[in-house]
């Protein structure tokens, strides 16, 4: 690495750690605060339960705040560096402006990578800890007891066993209705059983009525059997069941994809699920176009400061998340494709920036 380089990059981290920092300040102070004055008059939540309510809270904000932070980065880096005229003499001395803009845009993009990274493994726990904690520390179990679309996975030497799907299910009740079962061998699906209901006697589950059919027969013919009563093969009780259930924001996207795959198969709708493993790259991805947007912007004739750069990346900021929520909108109801509803936020982004870059580099 090129001694610039590592200028240009130590410039970079004060700005950046700065930005993480008053960035999930303004996230925490605008809702968090809010939600805790709640839980403690409505509730009477403990002082333990809101301190780990916090700190798995902060996950989410956190990657949140990694674009805006790289926008706020990028854009007061080349700020001093313009105002100070380092710039000047840089491209006096040879060195493009393309050049010196690429140690900020690799750190964009490696920013970006950690970030998908973060989303895929940090976040999703975190999340599904912080509504077990408001769910059942604070509000004392007030999930609702009926739900829609269940799944319920079984895990056999690291692989996928059996999917149970039930499109209702009422924990009070200790009813599952309209069950699918898909067994799996050496990772092929080998047999599959439906039922209209199964019920909680007993500390089982006892399925009344369905069909099994068998896919592992010989050349490949089916085989199709039906049965009256028959007990279903999970061991979850009732609120075992409810308390495994995820919400799309809690799943990983190995978790989406199978759950979307289930959804197909059952003829039910996934754009909310879809759209949500895409925001798992889109988000992230922002990261590396707010500098391509940063940089150039950052070219001030004189410059502008800290106060000024913030309200900057505040201005586009607020744009970028205003049309990600619209398009996140139009895309979980089907309206879009998710894939473009996903793309458009950061292709916007990208067309700008390398406008800006265009401009800058004449």
């Amino acid at each position: 690495m090129r001694i610039l380089d590592k200028y240009i990059l130590k410039q970079m981290l004060g700005p950046f750690c700065f930005g993480v920092a008053a960035f999930s300040t303004i996230f925490v102070a605008s809702s968090f605060l809010f939600r805790v004055a709640q839980y403690l008059t409505e509730y009477g939540a403990s002082a333990s339960s809101l301190i780990r309510l916090f700190f798995c809270l902060m996950p989410e904000v956190i990657n949140y705040t990694f674009p805006m932070s790289m926008l706020l980065a990028s854009l007061l880096t080349m700020d001093k560096l313009s105002g100070s005229s380092e710039i000047t003499a840089m491209r006096s001395g040879g060195i493009s402006f393309k050049r010196i803009a690429a140690p900020i845009l690799i750190a964009g993009f490696v920013v970006s990578m950690f970030s998908v990274i973060w989303a895929e493994k940090v976040v999703p726990p975190a999340k599904t800890e912080y509504a077990r904690i408001i769910d059942y520390e604070i509000k004392h179990d007030t999930k609702p007891k009926t739900q829609d679309h269940i799944v319920i996975k079984t895990i056999k030497n690291d692989k996928l066993d059996r999917l149970t799907y039930a499109r209702t299910f009422d924990e009070e009740q200790g009813v599952l209705q309209d069950i699918t079962i898909e067994e799996f061998q050496d990772g092929k699906l080998a047999r599959i059983q439906k039922t209209p209901m199964a019920k909680w006697i007993n500390g089982t589950w006892i399925m009344e009525g369905g069909s099994i059919t068998d896919l592992t027969g010989a050349a490949g013919v089916n085989r199709y059997m039906t049965f009256d009563k028959q007990v279903l093969p999970i061991a979850a009780t009732p609120t075992a069941i409810t308390l495994d259930q995820k919400s799309p924001e809690q799943m990983t996207i190995g978790e989406l994809k199978t759950y979307i795959g289930i959804l197909e198969r059952q003829y039910m709708p996934t754009s909310k699920y879809v759209m949500e493993m895409y925001m798992r790259f889109s988000i992230p991805l922002a990261s590396f176009f707010f500098a391509l947007i940063g940089v150039p912007l950052g070219m001030q004739g004189q410059r502008t400061g800290t106060s000024m750069g913030l309200g900057i990346s505040v201005v586009i900021i607020f744009v970028y998340y205003s049309v990600m929520t619209f398009m996140t909108g139009l895309g979980n109801g089907g309206a879009l494709p998710p894939i473009i509803a996903a793309l458009v936020p950061n292709a916007l982004c990208g067309a700008f920036g390398l406008w800006l870059m265009w401009k800058k580099d004449q």
